[in-house]
């Protein structure tokens, strides 16, 4: 058994698929089969089913998997400790950052962190929570920027800051002459929201449960709007389409020619953002360097968490 081996079966776990495993892996397929099947001869087990279109893998697979990424890990965590005892800081970190987090807090985080810490690159992945848990899972990530709650999976958890939600409507709407509203004036209007996949869409239908069953029938087609990214459900509010709720973070620091942005009412919805990364990770500086440079940035509508 070797670390190539179990790296193999890591890559063919991720994938579900022994061709796109093998370019991961930067070697020919015939190869990686051979040295897979090879591996569960000598533990005389059967780790993945080959299907005509998908490879699964199998129960006991999923914990020899697992394992082996646990120790791919651990042995990635002699060559840090070597580096640790030069500088705990140098070397890339692998950060993830949820879509509506990453446009808003990157500029700010990149820059602190290339004048604080220019030794430690960062290394950016932006996706959904879901992909970004799954990435941190299987080692593809170091840690990840994503706002809570998400499903417990085990990870050191380090919180960061507090985001209250605010409202975008035309310039054209009555809400653009108002100093606050709250949340239940929101249920007689036309909400554009974030599709599917996006944790924020299901934090704002917190705020606003009336859109949450518009999805399904002729009324929502009127009702409820979707868009891929913040920016173009804006672009959708200042044409006039209807109103969205954003995170303060997302609201532009010069006016908007036909965009205003109102606060809420108390009690003000806010979502939290944390800092995660796998409790094996062994560069803690680095998650103390990166929690630090976070603090650095410019955040004035957020209430930053120790």
């Amino acid at each position: 058994m070797t670390l190539t081996e179990l790296r193999y079966i890591v890559a063919v776990a991720r994938e579900r698929h022994f061709g796109r495993a093998a370019e991961a892996c930067f070697v020919s397929q015939p190869t990686l089969s051979v040295a897979i099947k090879k591996l569960e001869e000598e533990l005389d087990v059967k780790i993945f089913e080959r299907g005509a279109t998908e490879v699964s893998v199998t129960p006991l697979g999923e914990d020899i998997v697992r394992q082996a990424q646990s120790v791919i890990e651990q042995a990635g965590a002699i060559k840090e400790i070597a580096k640790r005892g030069k500088d705990p800081l140098a070397g890339a970190l692998r950060l993830g950052i949820i879509y509506t987090i990453g446009p808003y807090l990157l500029p700010e985080l990149v820059k602190a962190v290339i004048d604080r810490y220019p030794q430690m690159p960062l290394m950016l992945q932006e996706n959904f929570t879901v992909k970004l848990l799954e990435m941190l899972r299987v080692g593809e990530l170091d840690c990840a920027i994503m706002a809570e709650p998400f499903p417990d999976t085990g990870l050191a958890i380090a919180p960061l800051y507090d985001e209250p939600f605010v409202i975008a409507a035309p310039t054209t709407h009555p809400f653009a002459s108002r100093d606050r509203i709250s949340a239940q004036e929101l249920k007689n209007e036309t909400m554009l929201l974030l599709g599917t996949g996006h944790c924020f869409r299901d934090q704002v239908l917190e705020v606003c449960p009336e859109f949450a069953r518009f999805s399904s029938d002729a009324e929502g087609i009127r009702k409820s709007f979707e868009g891929s990214s913040l920016e173009t459900i804006k672009h959708m509010v200042a044409s006039g389409m209807g109103v969205t709720v954003v995170p303060a973070l997302s609201v532009p620091k010069e006016p908007q020619p036909h965009l205003r942005f109102v606060p809420f009412e108390e009690p003000v919805p806010t979502r939290r953002v944390v800092l995660a990364w796998r409790r094996t990770f062994t560069r803690y500086e680095a998650i103390a360097a990166l929690r630090n440079a976070v603090y650095d940035c410019q955040l004035g509508s957020v209430t930053r968490l120790s």
